[in-house]
């Protein structure tokens, strides 16, 4: 899978964030970096948790890293999360279906990202 291919599985926005990154391997290099952040777990035990301004800040943070990268998908579902919370001082009754929407989003992200990864780094030979 092409990085332009890998845009189009998540829908997202190639040419934006090759405009703004400048380069592939710049773009790979912070993408490759999704799964190691502990932005979606947190918001996962903040909403299991009732935890309202601490999951407020999870799905913001991850707004921000999918639209930074370019991942109109999924920073449209933690956008819509992310204003469901914005100023609340309890969970909404729609952050169950507003989690999943961010999940399988993510979800979708991290699944093309292993394809990606599988196409675009060198196979050992034993």
């Amino acid at each position: 899978m092409t990085l332009n291919e890998f845009y189009t599985a998540v829908g997202g926005d190639y040419e934006d964030v090759i405009a703004r990154l400048r380069s592939e391997a710049f773009t790979e290099k912070f993408l490759r970096m999704i799964p190691q952040d502990n932005s979606l777990p947190l918001l996962k035990e903040a909403s299991a948790a009732g935890d309202t301004p601490t999951a407020f800040r999870a799905v913001h943070t991850l707004k921000g890293i999918a639209l930074n990268l370019g991942l109109t998908g999924l920073a449209a579902a933690c956008g819509t999360m992310t204003e469901a919370l914005r100023g609340r001082d309890a969970l909404p009754e729609q952050t169950d279906v507003l989690l999943l929407a961010v999940d399988r989003e993510y979800q979708k992200v991290c699944e093309a990202l292993t394809r990606l990864e599988s196409h675009t780094e060198p196979r050992k030979t034993t």
